[in-house]
């Protein structure tokens, strides 16, 4: 058997730019193939049910690589809540490429997106607040409070994704981050 030529997380990479960028309703099959490096029909190979397959498998890899790199960081009780909280936020700004990255949240909550992805998106945000919420709570604030800055946190994230993208400014990204830390932190 030949080895793959295009390895299967340089591909997922590749797609999940084109859905970032594009949005899924706006990804066409052309775009998803040149980003791969890989013909229509080599790409079907892969993912036979098309654009939805590839769509689900992007959701799949980065759901993966939130709960290792800040999910589970944000629950590893080896670690105090304070250095727990400040890694896991310098695993977002590497997630978000320190702002320059949209969120492919953003991507598959639209439209066509939505409806065919609606509860896993729903899932991968609801973990989210839950690692947040959890890490207010090992910070000692009350469930209350901690479920509050959790969403807050998710508002300010996904805000700052927004603005730095339209005023092409990454300082306001790094400024949210470290916002969000004060916030923990200071309380």
């Amino acid at each position: 058997m030949r080895p793959q030529k295009v390895l299967d997380i340089d591909m997922l990479i590749g797609l999940a730019s084109v859905f970032r960028a594009k949005g899924y309703e706006g990804a066409s099959l052309k775009d998803l193939a040149d980003i791969t490096g890989l013909k229509k029909a080599s790409l079907y190979h892969r993912f036979p049910n098309g654009k939805q397959e590839m769509a689900e498998a992007v959701l799949s890899n980065i759901d993966q690589w939130v709960k290792d790199n800040i999910v589970s960081v944000l629950k590893d009780d080896n670690y105090s809540p304070k250095i727990r909280l400040q890694q896991a936020l310098s695993q977002i700004r590497v997630f978000y490429n320190q702002g320059e990255e949209t969120c492919i949240i953003r991507a598959f909550s639209m439209q066509a997106g939505l409806e065919l992805f609606e509860q896993h998106v729903k899932e991968g945000l609801t973990e989210w607040l839950n690692a947040f919420t959890e890490i207010g709570l090992q910070l000692n604030l009350t469930p209350a409070v901690a479920e509050k800055k959790a969403l807050q946190t998710l508002i300010d994230i996904q805000g700052s994704l927004i603005l730095t993208k339209g005023l092409h400014d990454a300082s306001i990204f790094e400024t949210t981050m470290q916002n969000i830390e004060n916030n923990y932190l200071n309380t």
